[in-house]
């Protein structure tokens, strides 16, 4: 048994799992749920993203489904040399991992607005944030409405084709 192979492959799947799996829930349950819920949801969003951390655990689970990913395709790639590439396994997973990285990269502008905007919310005591407070809020709603439709589109398409590529055939 190739422990090292082992090792690889659970923590890209795990990984993955648990990286789109939370943009999923964020994008389609938590955020609408938050953004529903007024006061209370500002209060939720600051507790997830400073207290739990939320924004650097999915981050860290992000590089490291990623690192993990790319030492698999140097592995079956025999280090980015072998015809494997061009074939239609190669080709699936390839496209499947430049689809997460560009998901990571608009994960990880989501992660940042969610961030500020929890730290935001959390420093509003009244429930009425200062003009300054709002601009803020206001502008990264606005980046969390661009990036968060093309993090988790990205993220489909990375897991559609990491699930398909064995049985690509060209």
């Amino acid at each position: 048994m190739d422990i090292y192979l082992l090792v690889l492959r659970l923590v890209h799947v795990f990984g993955g799992i648990f990286w789109a799996g939370g943009a999923f829930m964020m994008n389609f349950f938590i955020g609408p749920t938050i953004g529903a819920t007024g006061q209370a949801g500002k209060q939720f969003m600051g507790h997830l993203m400073v207290r739990m951390r939320l924004s650097t655990i999915m981050t860290t689970i992000a590089i490291l489904t990623l690192l993990a990913g790319g030492l698999l395709y140097w592995r079956d790639s025999q280090g980015f040399t072998s015809m494997w590439m061009s074939a239609g396994s190669g080709i699936g997973f390839g496209i499947g991992g430049a689809a997460g990285l560009i998901g990571f990269v608009f994960g990880a502008m989501f992660g940042q607005a969610n961030k500020k905007m929890a730290f935001i919310g959390s420093q509003i005591k009244d429930g009425t944030p200062t003009p300054e407070q709002l601009a803020q809020l206001q502008n990264a709603q606005k980046m969390l409405k661009v990036v968060t439709p093309l993090h988790v589109s990205f993220l489909i398409v990375a897991a559609v084709f990491m699930s398909i590529a064995r049985y690509i055939v060209l």
